[in-house]
């Protein structure tokens, strides 16, 4: 027997042990080495770092066994990994925050260039046409586009106003230029711009250069605006959705995924690919701007092609001046059927005295004097640097839309691809961080829709409810997809006074047609010019003007029939978007 327990004792030396378990992990490596190397040259103080594994009991949100943070490490380590997971989002997106500022800006400066290039080329042609008769009435013309800059750039109001009430102070210092012999009081005055206004459209001094030059201007500087609205808006709304607001369910799985491996004393272990796949899609599945995306994008690009196309800005910023030219030239050639019904409504004018009738000046060339107004067909069409870059710029807008079209879809594949967030794909087969320990995630990887993140393994059902700040910015993304698509109809959404003649689809090509030179009008017919009504003390082409409406109130019924269809459609986007999910 004692041979036999002496060959037992030889022989048990050779038997192996027990194979490792689960948590032989903890029992082989006990040094906190690598974790206290890391966290300290991130400033963390080493005398808060345990020099060996620790019983993790104290933890709140990573695996509870063998660790090497305490209580403070690991709420310090929570504010880390969530700073260093929003930093990572904006920086994914940060690409198409400035592709949007970008265009936002370029653009701005091309139709601002081209708006002061039409007002250079304009004072140029009159002044070497018209010469003196110009220089008088310089500032008339100045204030024309002073207010169509005002409605580009500020309100976004009174661009109808401000081509009526052009033409009809035109006509009160051009009528009494015709009529030298006579003096007009201001209430004469009133009459013929009264006239001039009429429903029955019985006077027409200016033909139809008015109505054509509204037309051009009116869907030309409305979808130029709607345009540079759509991409500020674009610009403000990804920028702050890019700011990801993270719940407290968001924050603990992104601490269990890029925090806890260094609690673990693992900190080489990289996260499982579709660990992390997971908790993205849950932390951003409520944050993205899809579907309202797609249709922002493709609103965005309709609107370039029309504002390079038939609603130019260019050729209708420069098309000022020759619409002017032929009105004055279409009074002139009519002046005498013009007059004899401006007499007949009015009655006849004072005669001035002999010696008060204006004559011109000696200086005056005797062609100047024989004809008023006229133009030289040379200097109609000039073209602009502007214009020139302005096909190129939509090219390139679509040309880097068309990389960003999926860009809320892929961003949770292109947050995973940072080192710092997961293993490469092509290390998909090597042992991972699966958020207990190494191994291979064997949980489902779904996909980001609100209704499979109701499976996300990962996060609470309640954490990828939409927030109301992410409601909100999609219905500013789609208030301004139904603006822009609105504006490529030649329609305006924030007048209140806008009518079938600049409304609809359909007037695009008639729109077209008015840019060649001499092509019959076929839109239907604009509203005529208000007349303005000066008060006793003014004089002749002075005093102040007060607006008549024609029952056309800002608050009256006539306007708010336009309007319901679009209230109504942002009302039910907001239902949509607000209402319980």
């Amino acid at each position: 027997m004692s041979a036999l327990r002496t060959l037992l004792l030889l022989l048990l030396p050779l038997c192996p042990g027990p194979g490792p378990g689960p948590r032989s992990e903890a029992k082989v490596s006990r040094s906190c080495t690598e974790t206290r190397q890391i966290l300290g040259t991130r400033g963390y103080s080493l005398s808060l770092l345990p020099p060996a594994l620790i019983s993790g009991e104290h933890l709140q949100i990573c695996p509870q066994e063998y660790t090497c943070c305490s209580s403070e490490i690991e709420e310090r380590l929570t504010w880390d990994t969530e700073a260093t997971f929003r930093g990572l989002v904006e920086e994914s997106g940060s690409f198409l925050v400035h592709t949007l500022a970008a265009r936002h800006r370029k653009f701005d400066e091309v139709f601002r260039e081209m708006l002061s290039s039409a007002e250079h080329s304009l004072a140029l042609l009159f002044h070497r046409s018209y010469s003196r008769l110009y220089s008088q009435h310089t500032p008339l013309f100045s204030g024309l586009f002073s207010r169509l800059r005002d409605y580009y750039e500020k309100s976004g109001e009174g661009l109808d106003d401000a081509l009526v009430d052009f033409w009809a102070q035109l006509l009160e210092r051009m009528f009494p230029l015709l009529h030298p012999q006579y003096i007009f009081s201001p209430d004469y005055l009133f009459c013929l711009t009264r006239l001039a206004s009429s429903a029955d459209d019985s006077l027409k001094p200016f033909g139809d250069s008015p109505r054509r030059l509204r037309l051009q201007i009116t869907r030309a500087m409305v979808a130029a605006r709607a345009f540079i609205q759509g991409l500020e808006t674009g610009r403000d709304v990804v920028s702050e959705a890019l700011k990801v607001p993270m719940s407290e369910g968001c924050k603990r799985a992104v601490m269990r995924l890029t925090g806890c491996p260094l609690c673990r004393g693992v900190p080489s272990l990289l996260p499982c690919r579709g660990f992390c796949l997971n908790v993205v899609h849950g932390c951003l599945s409520s944050q993205g701007l899809d579907p309202d995306w797609g249709a922002y994008l493709d609103g965005l690009l309709f609107l370039a092609e029309k504002i390079q196309g038939p609603f130019s800005f260019e050729l209708a910023a420069q098309s000022i001046g020759v619409k002017i030219s032929e009105g004055l030239m279409y009074l002139q050639e009519n002046s005498v059927a013009v007059s004899t019904q401006v007499f007949q409504e009015c009655g006849g004018p004072q005669k001035a005295p002999a010696r008060a009738r204006r004559a011109p000046p000696p200086s005056a060339p005797r062609e100047e004097v024989g004809r008023l107004w006229t133009v030289g067909a040379e200097e109609e069409r000039p073209t602009t640097v502007a214009g020139n870059s302005l096909p190129r710029l939509v090219w390139e807008l679509r040309e880097r839309l068309s990389r960003v079209r999926g860009f809320w879809a892929g961003l949770p594949l292109t947050v995973c691809g940072d080192p710092r967030m997961a293993a490469d794909i092509t290390q998909e087969a090597a042992p991972c961080w699966t958020g207990t320990g190494r191994g291979r995630y064997l949980l489902p990887v779904v996909g980001g829709s609100l209704t499979k993140q109701l499976d996300n393994p990962e996060l609470d059902v309640e954490a990828s409810n939409p927030d109301l700040q992410t409601r909100t910015r999609r219905l500013h993304l789609r208030a301004a997809t139904i603006r822009m698509r609105a504006a490529a109809l030649g329609r305006d959404l924030e007048l209140e006074d806008w009518d079938e003649d600049a409304s609809g689809s359909g007037d695009g090509q008639h729109y077209a047609d008015d840019w060649m030179a001499g092509a019959a009008a076929v839109a239907p017919p604009a509203r005529l010019p208000r007349p303005p009504r000066r008060d006793g003390a003014g004089g002749k082409g002075g005093g102040v003007i007060i607006r008549h409406n024609q029952g056309r109130s800002r608050t009256g019924g006539t306007s708010v029939s336009f309007h319901t269809q679009p209230i109504l459609i942002l009302f039910l986007s907001a239902l949509a978007l607000l209402g319980p999910r």
